[in-house]
């Protein structure tokens, strides 16, 4: 779409509607293209890929225009849905100020496409105004003016802050990502069960997850259609999408690098290795968002601390199979206090207080998920128990044959980065991940849904959460192939696949421990085993 800048407005052209945002009050409205000719000297200063909202960084500040000024494409989901990740961002000013170099994409439909925009030139009245405007200013400066110059320029640093703030979070993160024609907000059960497919994709999404809903609510609020069409849902979290072949033939990555092993034929793909699309998509909760040790456990309104739904979806043929799990923060009042590396954990409020809220949490959850398995990973001894044990007594106190409790000291089992023994868990839950099935959807319509989920905790929700949660998707992503017939049924995945699989996880758990927690996971010692043990073909965990 075209940016256009105008003496009052930015427009935005899509099509046959524009945007118009005033550059007096911020307002918003949806106009036809064809208005543009009532604009007073239009620029276009180039090309921009959506809107992400409108925000006022603070309330003596102006408010800003956030623009996606570039993306880069993820990978298409089956019937064509195209994904991106948000690269680039502009931040326009809706205000008289001049906009920075916006380093936009230039416009090929207008000869006139420039790099930095040209200043509007005023008109004659306008000029005689500016220009006693100047002349009164001169001519009351004072003492007090002084002040207010100090004080616009502390204003000034603190926009400037802000705003670099902004920029940081978008392209340090990188974590926000949309799709014009696919609901992201939704997994593959519930865009098949309780979505009205007539209506815009932005009526469709899961408010949980819709990221950027605030910043669109002068959109949203319009009375006519037009101006939703703008409406643009991101979701903040993870996607990758992977196509994996099934193929037993293949010699390790050791081998082909011996100068011993002779090169070997490219094997086609065909039936007999079939292919299969692997997606991964986490939803980070627009809800207690922050960072770790300033977010922690749960809210007045029932809403945890680093919530993320991750759904794990196959595709193939047209066969599409799709397995959800959350994450989330032990829900009850607790925090730790100072910066000091892993402080000590303290509960802040007793139990029949903490009660009504962790009450209303899993109302919430169970409406939504009908069952929950409740994996508590924390350990069961040293300064962590404090919370594990007070997660317990509220399971026992909610009393509710819907959630089942399962504890797993992660650390005690894993001591020695011996991550194998997570199929201790998952051998010991394995009638429940048969119970709980997935969402199977093809042609026809829905073959089965899951039933219920897991909800898996460590204290961060990050590492530990992380592999379990890749245990437990890779025990259902084999039965989901086998079923399939693209595995045979006592065969493993080959190695290749698993590699790539193992890394898509290993990068979901990077992306949300750095928008939790400022810095990728953990993850490199286990990375380094993992490529250990699969290059001898050892796949017999997780």
């Amino acid at each position: 779409m075209e940016l256009f800048q105008a003496k009052d407005h930015y427009i935005l052209q899509s099509g046959e509607r524009a945007l118009w945002c005033s550059r007096h009050d911020g307002t918003l409205s949806s106009r036809p293209a064809t208005d543009l000719l009532l604009a007073w000297n239009p620029i276009c200063l180039g090309l921009v890929e959506g809107i992400i909202g409108k925000v006022q960084l603070h309330t003596d500040l102006p408010w800003w225009l956030l623009l996606i000024r570039q993306k880069s494409l993820i990978g298409v989901l089956p019937e064509s849905h195209e994904i991106y990740k948000i690269s680039k961002i502009a931040v326009i000013p809706l205000s008289a100020a001049e906009p920075q170099d916006l380093e936009l994409e230039l416009c090929k439909k207008h000869h006139f496409g420039i790099n930095k925009p040209e200043k509007i030139t005023q008109s004659p009245d306008d000029s005689k105004f500016l220009l006693k405007t100047l002349t009164q200013i001169k001519s009351n400066v004072s003492v007090p003016n002084k002040k207010k110059g100090k004080d616009d320029k502390e204003k000034e640093r603190l926009e400037r802050r802000l705003l670099e703030e902004l920029f940081k979070m978008f392209m340090d993160s990188d974590s926000f990502y949309y799709s014009w024609t696919y609901n992201l907000t939704n997994s593959v059960q519930r865009q098949n069960t309780t979505e009205v497919p007539d209506q815009p994709l932005w009526k469709r999404v899961d408010e949980r997850f819709f990221w950027n809903r605030q910043m669109l609510q002068d959109l949203i609020e319009l009375e006519e259609d037009q101006g939703r069409s703008w409406i643009l849902p991101i979701i903040q979290g993870f996607v990758q999408i992977e196509e994996l072949v099934v193929s037993y033939n293949e010699s390790s990555d050791d081998e082909k690098s011996s100068p011993e092993t002779p090169p070997q034929e490219a094997t086609c793909v065909d039936d007999v290795h079939p292919r299969f699309l692997v997606a991964l998509i986490s939803r980070r909760s627009r809800h207690r968002a922050g960072m770790r040790y300033k977010r922690r456990g749960v809210d007045k309104n029932g809403n945890v601390a680093n919530y993320v739904e991750t759904e794990q979806f196959i595709h193939v043929h047209n066969h599409t199979l799709s397995f959800v799990q959350t994450r989330g923060s032990v829900p009850v009042f607790w925090s730790q206090a100072g910066y000091r590396y892993n402080p000590r954990p303290r509960l802040d409020k007793g139990e029949v207080e903490t009660n009504l809220y962790f009450c209303s949490h899993f109302n919430k959850e169970l409406e939504i998920y009908k069952k929950q398995v409740l994996i508590n990973l924390v350990d069961q001894t040293g300064r962590e128990k404090i919370i594990g044990d007070a997660y317990m007594k509220q399971v026992l106190m909610f009393n509710c044959s819907n959630l089942t409790y399962v504890t797993f000291d992660f650390h005690e089992h894993c001591r020695g980065m011996k991550f194998e023994n997570v199929q201790t868990l998952t051998d010991a839950i394995s009638d429940i991940i048969l119970d709980m099935k997935w969402c199977w959807v093809d042609q026809a319509g829905v073959i089965c849904k899951q039933d219920g989920i897991f909800r898996v905790n460590c204290m961060d929700c990050l590492d530990r959460t992380n592999v379990v949660q890749a245990a437990i998707a890779r025990v259902v992503m084999e039965q989901q192939l086998k079923k399939l017939g693209v595995l045979p049924p006592e065969q493993p995945l080959p190695v290749k696949c698993y590699r790539l699989y193992q890394m898509m996880w290993a990068n979901n758990g990077d992306a949300i421990s750095r928008q939790y927690a400022g810095t990728a996971a953990l993850k490199e010692p286990f990375i380094a085993e993992l490529k250990y043990r699969l290059s001898g073909c050892c796949v017999t965990w997780f």
